[in-house]
C-alpha cells in the first residue's frame, strides 16, 4: 500500500466538504433572500438604473461589476472570522450585508451590463467555465443529498 494515496484522498476530500458546505450555505441563503431582492428589484429606481447600465460602454460596466464584487466577496471571507473568533451578531450582520449587496447589486449589474461584460473574450471564458464548474459541483451535490437522504432513511 502506497502511503501517499491516503494523504492525498484526504488532501482532494478537504476540498470538496469545504465546497458542499459553502453551497449547502448558499441553497440555504437564497431561498431567505429571495423576497428582499424581489422587492428591491422591482422598485423603479433599481429599474432605472438597469437601464442606464445597459447603456453604458463595456468598460464602464466592467468597472460598475468590478468595484462591489470585489468589495462583497472579500467581506464574506471577513465575516466568517469575525463569527470564527466570536463576534457572531456582528459577523452575520456582515455576512447578510454582503450577500445582499451581491444579490442587489452585483447580480443587477451583471443581468443589465451582461452583453457588453461577455464581449471581454477573457470575460466569457470565464463566465462559460464558472457555469461548467458550478454545474459539476451542483451533480456532486445532488449526488451527496441523494446519498445522505438514503443513509438516514435505512
Amino acid at each position: 500500500m502506497n502511503i501517499n494515496r491516503p494523504i492525498r484522498n484526504l488532501l482532494f476530500l478537504l476540498p470538496r466538504v469545504a465546497v458542499a458546505i459553502f453551497l449547502l450555505i448558499d441553497w440555504v441563503a437564497r431561498p431567505l433572500y429571495r423576497p428582499v431582492v424581489a422587492w428591491i428589484t422591482s422598485w423603479r429606481v433599481t429599474e432605472a438604473f438597469e437601464v442606464l447600465v445597459g447603456r453604458l460602454p463595456r468598460w464602464a460596466v466592467l468597472v460598475l461589476f468590478a468595484v462591489p464584487f470585489a468589495i462583497a466577496e472579500p467581506l464574506k471571507i471577513i465575516s466568517l472570522i469575525i463569527i470564527a473568533q466570536g463576534h457572531v451578531v456582528s459577523g452575520i450582520g456582515l455576512l447578510v450585508f454582503a450577500h445582499l449587496m451581491t444579490f442587489v447589486l452585483v447580480e443587477r449589474i451583471y443581468h443589465a451590463g451582461r452583453a457588453q461584460l461577455l464581449s471581454y473574450r477573457w470575460f466569457n471564458w470565464i463566465v462559460t467555465h464558472v457555469a461548467v464548474i458550478r454545474d459539476v459541483l451542483l451533480v456532486f451535490r445532488d449526488s451527496v443529498s441523494a446519498n445522505l437522504r438514503r443513509l438516514f432513511r435505512a
